[in-house]
């Protein structure tokens, strides 16, 4: 079966906005009209494809589906640029990206290469570890994630990893860490924490001091830039890619907490097997820009 072209734009309308009322305002449709095409949807189908919960969520078939109009509408977007390069838009790729990834290589990277072929992204970003739950929800058709197995139907390819180092700034460490890196002195330490799903500084303070989530004071900072400038500022201490701490730590802007002990994430490009020429392009790019900046 392929889906009624307004009743798969209605199902996508709606898992992008969150709700019925949000994806009518963006259709200029009444939240009714959308209820009763994605309903449609459904009886074509034969299964329930959303949980109508705030936000809506889809069901396996759901996630399923919208795999599929993704990929569709992507390849539609791709044919029409390509038949009038005149008038129509340029396709629109939506990838999931990790904060640190989005901060450091992967714009400066890739911007040559998405402005000479005009693509348009749609960048959603999430913690490394939870990229991939986007995939599989059909949000997106390809991204980074710190998880090495593919999807069925899809293909994941190793891109390198980055290193973290816990880093401070000098006046810091010697104010709360005269005598080292210690359990005592780590709870009462304040520590940068990115968000709640920013698990980097959790895994090296458990794993160097046995110390849980819970026994130390946490900052929330959940901006790339700012986290680091936070560090910066004496606000706390936290782990850094060396992309972020190389020139700090060369310059003694920032101390290593545990010299010689890291972290190092390793991340991998997801994408579907059979992809667009547009997502084969990206691909290609995306393992060519994290060979030029990532640690292997």
């Amino acid at each position: 079966m392929i889906p009624d072209a307004r009743q798969g734009e209605a199902l996508l309308a709606v898992i992008d906005a969150g709700s019925f009322e949000q994806a009518a305002a963006a259709l200029h449709l009444t939240p009714s009209a959308v209820s009763q095409r994605v309903s449609g949807l459904e009886s074509a189908v034969g299964a329930p494809l959303l949980i109508r919960s705030r936000p809506v969520r889809l069901t396996s078939a759901g996630q399923r589906l919208v795999q599929y109009l993704r990929r569709s509408r992507l390849m539609e977007q791709e044919f029409l640029a390509e038949l009038k390069e005149e008038e129509a838009l340029p396709p629109r790729i939506p990838v999931a990206v990790n904060n640190d990834t989005l901060g450091t290589w992967f714009l400066p990277e890739l911007s040559p290469f998405l402005n000479r072929e005009n693509i348009l992204l749609e960048i959603i970003l999430d913690d490394q570890d939870h990229t991939y739950s986007l995939f599989e929800k059909g949000l997106v058709l390809a991204g980074v994630s710190s998880e090495p197995e593919p999807m069925r139907g899809c293909r994941s390819q190793h891109l390198g990893f980055m290193r973290y180092r816990l880093l401070a700034q000098p006046q810091f460490a010697r104010r709360f860490f005269p005598d080292g890196f210690t359990r005592e002195a780590a709870r009462k330490a304040p520590v940068m924490f990115f968000d709640r799903k920013d698990s980097l500084q959790e895994i090296f303070i458990e794993r160097e001091l046995g110390l849980p989530l819970g026994a130390y004071p946490i900052h929330y900072v959940p901006s790339s830039d700012p986290f680091v400038e936070s560090i910066k500022l004496g606000m706390g201490y936290g782990m850094l890619p060396r992309q972020q701490y190389k020139d700090l730590v060369d310059s003694g802007g920032l101390v290593d907490l545990v010299p010689g002990k890291f972290l190092d994430i390793h991340l991998y490009w997801h994408s579907w097997r059979i992809q667009s020429p547009k997502l084969e392009l990206l691909t290609e790019q995306v393992l060519a820009a994290a060979g030029r900046a990532l640690d292997r």
